[in-house]
């Protein structure tokens, strides 16, 4: 993203072109009127990765242009967490005369929280050995004296942890603080505001009844924020990271009524249409549970053929989506069995052309 496209008193008018866009492409679907959720204009981004640029001496940040290749210094960086705008200075400064941290080091990933903490991840071409563990210790001591403050080192098959490689943030939905374990190198939603606000409308979209199936679940985002709008919840996710964070979670938030599972989406509609038995499963009674409503929030690519029939099934769906384009396509096969009854958009990453949609599709009578 050009820095220069970062106009805070512009981004009203780029957004209703974006919402403009949206109501022609779904028009076809007779979407009703649009939930909007505004971002932040400044410091939205809770993480944001840099590589490094080494100048004799000086040491800084950098971007590419995505047209040009340009390479663009950045010592500030608006979209990114104000404490993200701070580590930044300050590491910097602490790595221009540390030779021994500064060698070989190409990229830097910041994770942040609502809450305060920061995640540095340092990343290396040359593999990391007791010298360098020694000289980050003494570097996370001292940052630690103004910063909730963590690093990872990482190079060609190797991690070092100095102390943790996670963070625990907390997203208030529906004004209820929810605990999420967000690890490194993971995904985790980078607008953590338009995230509760994601979360809310979810939560908020309809009255619900029975129990939910969610694919795609993650650390369990959606999965423990809607727990107590129904009987049950089964989700299912593909990273084994990614399930381990979303047990964390259940037990953080004390929530005794969700069940995750590590399978892929594909797998588990071959599952549920009884084309493979998974040892996953064994334990799990799929016919106990009576969901009238499924959750899913897939990549970039959309639902597989397969999924969207299995997915027909089911009274309610309610789909996030982060790319309007394969939501389109999707719709175009559940508008055969379901309405729309409800559409919002989440402007996760002003002053680009993304927006993540969310909507409720209602079966048929």
């Amino acid at each position: 993203m050009p820095l220069s496209s970062i106009q805070p008193e512009q981004y009203d008018s780029l957004l209703d072109n974006k919402i403009n866009l949206v109501n022609e492409q779904f028009k076809q679907f007779s979407i009703p009127s649009i939930d909007v959720y505004k971002s932040p204009t400044l410091h939205y981004r809770m993480r944001s990765e840099f590589r490094v640029w080494h100048d004799g001496d000086d040491l800084f940040h950098i971007m590419f242009d995505k047209e040009t290749k340009e390479k663009i210094r950045i010592d500030h960086f608006p979209p990114a967490s104000e404490l993200i705008n701070n580590v930044m200075v300050d590491i910097m400064d602490a790595l221009r005369p540390n030779e021994i941290l500064r060698r070989k080091l190409f990229q830097i990933d910041y994770l942040s929280t609502l809450t305060g903490e920061v995640l540095v991840s340092l990343l290396y071409h040359k593999q990391l050995d007791d010298e360098w563990i020694e000289a980050c210790k003494a570097l996370k001591e001292s940052l630690s004296k103004k910063y909730k403050i963590d690093f990872v080192g990482r190079a060609r098959k190797q991690k070092v942890i100095l102390d943790r490689d996670y963070l625990i943030e907390e997203l208030k939905v529906d004004g209820k603080p929810y605990i999420y374990k967000q690890v490194e190198n993971s995904f985790t939603q980078p607008n953590a505001k338009l995230c509760e606000d994601m979360l809310t409308w979810a939560k908020n979209a309809k009255p619900y009844t029975g129990d939910l199936l969610e694919l795609y679940c993650g650390a369990g985002n959606f999965s423990l924020a809607l727990a107590d709008k129904f009987d049950r919840v089964l989700a299912t996710e593909i990273s084994k990271t990614s399930v381990q964070a979303a047990q964390y979670n259940i037990e953080a938030n004390k929530i005794d009524n969700v069940d995750i599972i590590r399978m892929s989406a594909e797998d588990f509609t071959e599952a549920m249409n009884g084309v493979r038995t998974f040892n996953r499963l064994e334990g799990i009674d799929l016919k106990s549970y009576n969901c009238n409503t499924i959750l899913v929030d897939p990549p970039r690519a959309g639902l597989d053929d397969d999924t969207v029939k299995m997915v027909q099934q089911y009274e309610t769906i309610i789909y996030i989506s982060c790319n309007p384009n394969t939501l389109h396509d999707n719709l175009l096969e559940f508008s055969k069995t379901h309405e729309v009854s409800k559409f919002a958009v989440f402007d996760q990453f002003p002053y680009t052309d993304h927006l993540e949609c969310g909507v409720v599709l209602t079966a048929k009578s």
